[in-house]
């Protein structure tokens, strides 16, 4: 089984670590538009007319299903996509929303939702939170997470000055949602400030909705990985090799 994964960058290798730890597929084609990262302070049109465009480098591949590892595509241009591909498309939202809702059964909690100003201006959590009836929801865009990680700064005086920044005022959080691929990577640091909050993270809700949804419980014996970027990609596989060591 032959899957592609969408990310506006290098985030999305967190989604395929999850992939590759859990044996998923057989092979993995990963895209970055390295070129145009970030997507996250950008339009709707503009996310839109960048996707569709990643989706036509994919179908140079013969793929069973596509994974859209950004959230900010997630939430602006998933419809889009599938409206042009026979193939299905599979985005972190929903998946991180089933995540949570599997985890979390008292809907009086306090759920904070995390991600980049395209994200969380899109309310797609939000909406789908309260729709299943979540009563305390707190969404915040953290932007300046993603250069943080991009420059491998997982720990520090940088970081945890931008983690009180964002979150010094907050009450108690019971679940956070990792709504950027780039968090996964500072999830123990978000966790820990936040009196060991649970964390929803994309790749392994991804994981859980492919086996609840696609069935996808086979574990191939190995995984093959190709690793494609519209800039420097040398440089996402530099990153993969860093982020995604022992597995690749």
């Amino acid at each position: 089984m032959r899957a592609g994964v969408f990310d506006s960058g290098i985030g999305g290798l967190t989604v395929v670590k999850s992939l590759l730890e859990n044996k998923v597929f057989e092979e993995i084609i990963y895209f970055g538009d390295t070129a145009r990262v970030p997507y996250g302070v950008k339009d709707k049109n503009t996310i839109i007319r960048y996707s569709l465009e990643a989706l036509e480098f994919f179908k140079n591949f013969d793929l069973d299903i596509l994974i859209v590892a950004c959230n900010s595509v997630s939430a602006y241009a998933l419809n889009e996509m599938r409206s042009n591909t026979t193939i299905p498309v599979v985005g972190v939202i929903e998946s991180g929303v089933m995540a949570l809702e599997n985890k979390v059964k008292n809907k009086k909690s306090s759920i904070l939702v995390i991600g980049t100003k395209a994200t969380i201006a899109s309310n797609k959590y939000e909406d789908a939170l309260k729709n299943l009836q979540y009563l305390n929801i707190n969404s915040i865009p953290t932007g300046l997470f993603v250069p943080i990680v991009e420059e491998d700064i997982f720990d520090g005086n940088i970081l945890d000055s931008t983690i009180n920044h964002y979150f010094g005022l907050l009450g108690k959080i019971d679940a956070v949602i990792l709504g950027c691929t780039h968090f996964p990577l500072i999830e123990d640091k978000i966790s820990n400030y936040l009196n060991n909050a649970l964390t929803i993270h994309s790749g392994d809700a991804i994981v859980e909705f492919l086996k609840l949804e696609y069935n996808c419980i086979e574990k191939f014996h190995e995984t093959h990985i190709k690793f494609f970027a519209s800039e420097n990609p040398q440089g996402l596989k530099e990153t993969a090799k860093k982020w995604l060591k022992d597995l690749i």
